[in-house]
């Protein structure tokens, strides 16, 4: 009776472990067909450029100047990529980020200087704000001259130009990464550092890199009139800022008294549906009228 038992436990537990290694056998031949299904899809994309592009202002909170703006690409909503979230994390871990990268820099490019062709009653030519990996930049097969060479056919200058790094992907080897950039910086061009204040950033980051724009993350904005530890760092950074000649772009701003505090604190540049939202268009942002009323009062 016992060894019946016994038996009819190692075949139950036997038998478990086999249905337990079947189940994940086919789970990661779905994984793997999900997977194969998307990179046939990312490379449709590229093929057919059936990406959106927007544009969001960035004006200056002094004088409500739109100075520029951060080109914003996403890809139509589907089964396989229903948000852009999951559909820019799917492109970091695979191997076409460097391709999908230069694609959309191309991208970006062309149809901003398209849109501005068609746009007047701009005081200065508007800057345009290039999302890069920085990790791209220090890619064998990526080379600056091409950039330039695409400019030149576009017909605007390297000056126009910031590329906008993120630091969630973080810089490494800053001796190597800061001459990369001095050759970036020799043709024209200038660098933004993105997310700063999001926890991913340190001060080595600007130290090191020495960013012509540093962007506050828009957790640092958020509600900052109310949160004394926000203010404080963001006091740092401005300090910072006006030391090394750095100019600081506050993103996310939406609503009156965070406007009317960054204001105050001098704050060079903002970004936010407060003040714009991104559209495909080249649309100027603007300062609604209730935003300086808000700060007339409190002053």
């Amino acid at each position: 009776m016992y060894i019946q038992e016994k038996g009819a436990l190692f075949s139950t537990f036997g038998n478990n472990i086999f249905y337990s290694y079947l189940k994940h056998l086919n789970d990661r031949r779905k994984k793997e067909v999900l997977h194969f299904k998307r990179l046939k899809e990312l490379q449709e994309i590229m093929k057919r450029q059936a990406l959106n592009t927007f544009f969001q202002p960035i004006l200056s909170l002094e004088t409500g100047e739109t100075i520029g703006y951060e080109a914003l690409n996403r890809p139509n909503q589907t089964s396989l990529f229903p948000n852009t979230e999951m559909f820019y994390e799917f492109v970091g871990n695979t191997n076409q980020v460097f391709l999908f990268e230069c694609f959309c820099r191309n991208l970006s490019l062309k149809r901003f200087i398209d849109k501005l062709d068609g746009c007047d009653g701009y005081q200065s030519t508007p800057l345009v704000f290039i999302n890069i990996h920085p990790h791209v930049l220090l890619d064998s097969n990526y080379h600056s001259g091409e950039t330039i060479q695409l400019l030149a056919e576009l017909g605007i200058g390297p000056k126009q130009v910031i590329f906008e790094l993120t630091e969630k992907s973080a810089v490494t080897d800053f001796t190597l990464f800061e001459k990369v950039l001095s050759n970036y910086r020799s043709q024209g061009f200038r660098i933004a550092i993105d997310d700063v204040g999001s926890g991913y950033n340190s001060l080595k980051t600007l130290v090191y890199l020495k960013p012509e724009f540093i962007k506050l993350d828009r957790s640092l904005i958020q509600n900052i009139d109310q949160c004394r530890e926000q203010q404080q760092l963001v006091k740092l950074i401005i300090d910072y800022a006006k030391q090394s000649s750095t100019e600081i772009i506050a993103e996310g701003i939406e609503r009156i008294e965070e406007f009317a505090y960054l204001r105050k604190q001098g704050v060079d540049f903002g970004q936010g549906y407060a003040l714009g939202r991104p559209n495909e268009e080249l649309r100027p942002g603007r300062i609604p009228q209730d935003l300086f009323n808000h700060e007339n009062a409190i002053n």
